[in-house]
């Protein structure tokens, strides 16, 4: 008896087990339907907590879900809640091969998701597999004009890359003008792509839209599908407009029967596939052998944990990069500007690459910023430009027209500054005549602007970290415009300092605690903007006194004159019969207070526009400033110490070149 006695507990073990597996599988697989893709929420407009924004958009996503729960066709509902200025405008839309059930349910998990990651946001995007939910606090309806995107591939690769993209955009095409001309914006193809190999395409648009913006909006998607996904066995492109996806199995429904099953462990894409109908209804009650179940099981497990960490681990200047869509241009556009980058229209080179002159096709001259192959800093570089330059709306701030993202070509599209940078003329002897005392005020107060709207005034409180004449452009009307944001940090609200292992920056400019320990702030930019100062004022470049390790710097000679009461010696002599002596020294005073070595002491750019605004304003008197040759040479230990941990050439940024 004890034999049978034993079998019974192992037995209902392995259909427990069996059970368990099974029931994992098929929960996975509903959950697969609604499953997180990705998210954008627009951080520049904030509500707050309590406020009747954020009642509105409470009602707002409760009234999306209980509208994905009726009994009516649920694919699409849209909502407005509230009066000006805190109407909320949602809506949703699911994929066209969703059930009812499906709907609702992807439905309720985005609204409940979205409210969670876009905490205290105005605008909000949000896709699922099965649909996808936005929200504004302005009217979206019937309209693309939001170019937030992102995209998923699969990281396998196919044989034949270049028969496989123009089948692919074939296929593409075809599926996206079925949608447009389909009623519910929805559209899917297929074709063959080997004897054993297909490829499934599917294109929707949001259901408001017209079909010439549905038109719009797929070619657009395709256009970034090639960019993402060329030569992969699956990827999609969403936006919030409408959403493309290719596979090589059928991951939509094609009929009421169940599809060939998708490739198995071996996919890599970061998104499960869909399940397609009722499988549970389906399943054929084989015994399956424990081992196989325990394979599926573990190979479920390691997939959601891969997936958790590759969600976790996305990187955030990418994501920029790909939520400023409405600025990319097509290489061709470039080429044409530009002339096939013709040397004749090169204007420019520095640590990024290239600069050309261009025009596009309405007349507008461009200023365009090519990634060298070799260039090392440059692909830091372009993600930071494109990420903060494409935020910023202030006069003297460069504009960011677009971008241009094919294979390995980087390319920055700016507005055309036609006379070039400050360098270029306050270093000339004879350009340097036409900068006179109203021009170099001008100058100075427009860099002080600049810097205070990146520290204070704008959502995301910039430290630029390589501020110099170089990077100030100057316009037709000889404003300045602070360019070159390669190197610029991001700094949290209530963030003060940071430490970084890497120097980068240009000699000379550079705040003695930020070369000597890595250490930088707001006050890092001011130390920067006070040599400016005294170089606008000088006419005299800071780099030009390290002659000999001995040589007197700029900040060292503007002390001593100041000390002897000698200003006029200081003043550029091509100012000194026509400026006003008083806004000059004043300006000078302003200059030596930002160079104070001591971080505390220096102003900080709010103080510094309030000192040139209000001349009535007394001014402390500055500090001796940091002697960065000076105190190398009191000590040579201390000399070689300096030269060889604060000093990397090979990582700072010390060229004069002049970029556009």
């Amino acid at each position: 008896m004890e034999p049978s006695t034993n079998k019974t507990p192992r037995a209902t073990t392995v259909l427990l087990f069996f059970f368990f597996a099974l029931s994992f599988l098929v929960s996975f697989s509903s959950s697969a339907d609604k499953s997180y893709l990705s998210h954008f929420c627009d951080n520049t407009t904030l509500f707050a907590n309590h406020s009747s924004y954020q009642s509105n958009l409470n009602t707002l996503l409760s009234s999306l879900s209980s509208n994905a729960s009726s009994n009516s066709n649920n694919g699409y509902r849209n909502a407005t809640i509230g009066q000006s200025p805190n109407t909320v405008y949602g809506h949703y839309f699911c994929r066209g091969d969703a059930t009812h059930d499906v709907c609702r349910d992807c439905v309720k998990a985005a609204a409940a998701d979205i409210f969670r990651r876009c905490t205290n946001c105005k605008i909000g995007y949000i896709w699922y597999d099965m649909c996808t939910l936005r929200y504004s606090s302005q009217n979206f309806f019937n309209s693309i004009f939001d170019f937030v995107f992102d995209y998923l591939s699969n990281k396998q690769s196919v044989s034949d890359v270049t028969r496989f993209n123009q089948l692919l955009v074939d296929t593409m095409e075809k599926a996206a003008t079925t949608a447009v001309s389909d009623s519910e914006r929805f559209g899917t193809w297929d074709a063959n792509f080997s004897q054993f190999q297909k490829l499934y395409c599917l294109a929707q648009c949001s259901p408001d839209i017209s079909g010439f913006d549905c038109n719009r909006c797929l070619t657009e998607s395709i256009t970034l599908l090639l960019n993402c996904c060329s030569g992969k066995q699956g990827g999609r492109v969403f936006i919030p407009s409408c959403i493309i996806r290719f596979e090589m199995f059928p991951f939509y429904r094609v009929t009421d029967s169940v599809p060939s099953p998708p490739p198995p462990s071996n996919k890599t894409t970061s998104f499960p596939p869909e399940k397609q109908g009722s499988s549970s209804s389906k399943f054929v009650g084989i015994v399956v052998p424990i081992a196989a179940a325990g394979v599926i099981i573990f190979c479920i497990l390691c997939f959601l944990i891969r997936k958790k960490k590759k969600g976790l681990s996305k990187n955030n200047d990418e994501y920029a990069i790909r939520s400023v869509a409405a600025l990319q241009f097509g290489f061709s556009t470039v080429l044409a500007a530009t002339k096939n980058f013709a040397e004749v229209n090169k204007i420019g080179e520095g640590g990024f690459g290239s600069v050309y002159k261009g025009k596009l096709p309405n007349g507008q001259e461009i200023a365009v910023k090519r990634r060298s192959k070799h260039s090392e800093q440059g692909a830091e570089e372009f993600k930071n430009e494109v990420m903060l330059v494409a935020k910023f709306q202030h006069r003297n701030l460069v504009s960011l027209l677009g971008f241009c993202l094919v294979g390995e070509e980087k390319i920055l599209i700016y507005e055309f500054v036609p006379n070039k940078s400050l360098n270029y003329f306050l270093f000339d002897p004879e350009k340097r005549k036409q900068l006179d005392w109203e021009r170099r005020s001008n100058i100075i107060g427009g860099i002080a602007r600049g810097l205070l709207y990146l520290h204070k005034d704008s959502h995301l409180h910039i430290i630029h970290r390589d501020l110099k004449a170089s990077n100030i452009l100057l316009d037709e009307e000889m404003n300045a415009k602070i360019s070159d944001f390669g190197m610029a940090r991001i700094f949290g609200m209530d963030q003060t300092q940071a430490n970084t292992n890497r120097i980068v920056g240009t000699y000379g400019y550079m705040a003695p605690e930020y070369l000597m320990h890595g250490k930088f702030s707001v006050k890092s930019d001011v130390f920067s903007f006070g040599v400016l100062v005294l170089e606008i004022i000088t006419g005299k470049k800071n780099s030009s006194f390290y002659q000999s390790d001995f040589a007197e710097d700029l900040l060292s000679y503007a002390w001593r004159h100041w000390k002897a009461g000698t200003i006029s010696d200081l003043i550029d002599p091509n100012l000194r019969e026509n400026c006003s002596r008083s806004e000059v020294m004043r300006c000078v005073q302003m200059g030596l207070l930002c160079v104070q070595e001591d971080v505390a002491d220096r102003p900080t750019m709010a103080n510094i526009v309030l000192m040139l605004n209000r001349l009535k304003v007394t001014l402390p008197l500055p500090s001796e400033p940091a002697f960065f040759l000076r105190s190398r040479m009191e000590s040579k230990s201390d000399q070689s110490k300096s030269r060889s941990t604060a000093i990397s050439f090979n990582e700072m940024s010390v060229t004069e070149l002049e970029p556009r």
